[in-house]
């Protein structure tokens, strides 16, 4: 089981237990503790999750990543790992390409048909560019030059009344991959 930190700044008692334990769980299965990695984002909860968990993680430093990616051109870690970052940024692509690493585990909320795309009012970093269905992640990650292993998809009941919360309980919300760079022919 997990260990967890005490993450109330971030999330003012709405820690997501639920997707870090799915993600927790998958990148164990996937990625070995001897493996270095490179976390896309700023140090947040989940990387500090990693590290009580055995792993060595470098996070990047907020810098935006559609306009200055220079760290993973650069990066000598084992890994590259990206929850909940890419459904934030215009262009994806580019940074998918530029990655250095052969291995890659990433997350994404899913597009909600009933539901329209997220957007913060007061933060413009919080906002949601893409609402992805798993086919275009999917599509993103093979033309960006990544060969699809594993991948898991899980709901997210939330603890409210209503059609959304109830349309919750069986609608896949987050969708996790992990992902192998292409051999070059």
């Amino acid at each position: 089981m997990p260990s967890f930190i005490d993450a109330e700044n971030m999330y003012e008692k709405t820690y997501p237990s639920k997707r870090y334990i799915n993600t927790l769980e998958f990148l164990q299965k996937h990625i070995s503790k001897d493996e270095t990695i490179l976390d896309l984002g700023v140090n947040n909860p989940f990387s500090e999750l990693m590290k009580a968990n055995g792993y060595v993680v470098t996070n990047t430093n907020g810098e935006d990543l559609d306009l200055e990616f220079s760290r993973v051109t650069k990066g000598t870690e084992d890994v590259v790992t990206a929850f909940e970052i890419f459904e934030h940024m215009l262009a994806p692509f580019n940074v998918l390409r530029a990655v250095r690493s052969n291995k890659l585990v990433v997350s994404i909320p899913l597009k909600l048909w009933f539901a329209s795309a997220y957007r913060s009012k007061t933060d413009p970093w919080d906002r949601h560019y893409h609402e992805f269905e798993a086919w275009q992640f999917d599509w993103l990650l093979e033309k960006s030059g990544w060969r699809i292993i594993d991948r898991s998809t899980f709901t997210n009941p939330v603890k409210k009344l209503g059609i959304r919360p109830l349309l919750r309980l069986f609608t896949p919300r987050y969708y996790l991959v992990y992902a192998e760079r292409k051999k070059k022919d």
